[in-house]
């Protein structure tokens, strides 16, 4: 008797190249949809930072780098965005969040948790402002849930062309208000650090 097994994403018999190629393109996309929202989030993370929070890095400050301390150290932030935006499609898959809503609301709702006990602790021990906590928490929140939202689209099976496309044309956005916010001085220029 000939048993051939089925994979559960099709009705397709699993032979040696068929599991191989369905591995290779889960693992493709997986690392695609992860970079997507990746992009994303340090896309909006400049607009973050560079314009709409901007002006709470200007001055002394006890509890921030100088400038170009902190400069140096934006890899550093953005390698830790890259594990947030990892643990957030491992959350979004285990739970089985599909479409472009339902990631944002699942990744904002994570945002809005761990962002406001990382900003209460850092209140309770610090002399971090108000608005700069504040910020933050919801600032973070929403740059979640922008990563929850490419993960959900790429799981609801978006063609990962669309979705890179919208991503690109979001981040040129975020580049783009962050330039004119500085230009209409509603946030201070960025200066070359050498």
């Amino acid at each position: 008797m000939n048993r051939s097994t089925v994979s559960p994403q099709s009705s397709e018999p699993v032979g040696r190249g068929t599991r191989r190629k369905r591995t290779d393109f889960n693992v493709s996309r997986m690392v695609l949809s992860v970079a997507a929202a990746w992009i994303l989030s340090l896309g909006f993370d400049l607009f973050l930072h560079g314009g709409l929070l901007a002006r709470l890095y200007v001055g002394p400050s006890q509890f921030l780098l100088e400038p170009e301390q902190a400069f140096r150290r934006i890899p550093l932030g953005y390698l830790a965005f890259l594990a947030l935006t990892l643990g957030l499609y491992w959350l979004l898959m285990r739970l089985g969040v599909r479409g472009v809503i339902a990631g944002f609301r699942h990744g904002a709702a994570v945002g809005l948790v761990g962002w406001g006990a990382f900003a209460v602790g850092l209140y309770s021990i610090s002399t971090a402002t108000l608005p700069l906590l504040a910020g933050w928490w919801l600032g973070q929140a929403v740059e979640l849930g922008l990563a929850g939202a490419v993960l959900g689209a790429a799981a609801n099976s978006v063609p990962l062309r669309r979705v890179w496309s919208i991503v690109v044309v979001v981040f040129v956005i975020c580049v783009a208000g962050t330039l004119v916010l500085q230009a209409l001085g509603l946030a201070p220029p960025m200066k070359v650090i050498r």
